[in-house]
């Protein structure tokens, strides 16, 4: 089977596999402990994966909180930052094509007395900026916007959100959960960001471990937020509990691999994705409607209407030879609210498959479709 469903979730590769193995069996410590070897072991591998991960994203070691995947980091990001600066205002800023974790966060603050604007989204899923700087008040406490769309790829325009917010004064978080290993991210050209989220298993690492990135000022202290969780103070005090090493030391190891194959591996998706589109178009002749933007994206997501073909149907014809998807994977049971904010019609919705490619996935592989 072709596995085409890479922004839901993508295989552990062998190395990082490896790299996880001793901390599931000998190297067994508890990396809070003290004096003795085992702890120092467990330290120091969750030391060095902190470096992977801040080398990845252009940042400091100590600007990167474990987490257990972009769903908490969301959370703690965008509740805690609530909550701490509540008395300075109570107005938040995001888009209507957040991942679920954002916006059921946002929807959950209003409850408690918080005002929360959710932006429109153009035909391709991106914000108007001009909206965003007009909507800025005195009251506004975060600006959380999505970095790169898991539906559509579609990638906003990050270094004029991180000026604007920047000029305003404003804290900026974004959801960088697909663009991390697929783009490169240097997080000292964009001192806007305040807060990024992401997820080891979007790029080959292992589920139930995930990063967020805090900011430090010029004084080395990092941006303050109350704490989704406490207890022993794990994590600068930002989430408490005992580190998961093996899942950290798997997220290090596929974020240093990342790393190092980063302009190989988004030239090669770029490359299948040109080439899967040429397929599509020949096999499907007249029946293809493409959602995405053709060039600002994340390399590798296509978001594809076929007309008159019920997602759902051909999702399961194709599931004996392809993985592919109606959306994402964390709401799949509800019709896409990314597509409904960019416009298409219900029909339209139900007629969306997204594909997602991996660098794993040679040429070859994509004939498949042919073959069917």
């Amino acid at each position: 089977m072709l596995y085409l469903d890479n922004s839901a979730t993508t295989q552990i590769l062998p190395e990082v596999r490896s790299a996880m193995l001793p901390y599931l069996m000998e190297e067994y410590g508890n990396p809070s402990s003290k004096y003795y070897l085992v702890a120092e072991n467990a330290k120091n591998a969750v030391k060095d994966a902190r470096n992977s991960i801040s080398s990845l994203l252009g940042c400091t070691d100590r600007e990167i909180i474990f987490t257990s995947g972009s769903t908490e980091s969301n959370n703690m990001i965008i509740k805690g930052v609530a909550d701490y600066y509540s008395e300075k205002g109570n107005h938040i800023i995001t888009s209507k094509v957040e991942h679920p974790s954002v916006l059921e966060a946002c929807k959950f603050l209003e409850t408690k007395g918080f005002e929360v604007t959710y932006l429109n989204v153009d035909n391709f899923g991106r914000i108007d900026l001009s909206e965003l700087s007009s909507i800025i008040t005195d009251k506004t406490i975060l600006v959380s916007i999505i970095w790169g769309n898991n539906e559509l790829g579609s990638l906003n325009d990050m270094k004029t959100i991180s000026e604007i917010c920047l000029e305003r004064d404003v804290f900026l978080h974004t959801d960088a959960t697909q663009v991390v290993s697929k783009v490169a991210i240097d997080l000292t050209e964009f001192p806007g960001i305040k807060f990024l989220s992401c997820s080891a298993h979007k790029f080959h690492g292992p589920k139930g471990i995930g990063a967020a990135f805090i900011r430090k000022d010029r004084y080395d202290i990092l941006a303050k937020i109350t704490p989704l969780m406490h207890g022993g103070g794990q994590e600068e005090g930002y989430r408490s509990g005992t580190l998961a090493v093996h899942n950290i030391v798997g997220m290090g190891k596929a974020g240093e691999m990342s790393q190092k194959n980063l302009l190989n591996n988004i030239k090669k998706l770029c490359f299948l994705e040109g080439y899967l589109t040429t397929i599509l178009n020949d096999k499907f002749k007249g029946m293809l409607i493409f959602n995405h933007d053709k060039e600002h994206k994340i390399p590798g997501i296509l978001s594809v209407q076929f007309k008159g073909i019920n997602n759902e149907i051909l999702v399961k014809k194709l599931a004996p030879f392809i993985a592919a998807s109606t959306g994402s994977a964390c709401s799949s049971s509800k019709p896409s609210h990314v597509l409904d904010a960019i416009g298409l019609s219900i029909d339209q919705v139900r007629n969306t498959i997204r594909f997602s490619l991996s660098a794993t996935i040679e040429k070859e592989d994509l004939n498949i479709f042919n073959e069917l």
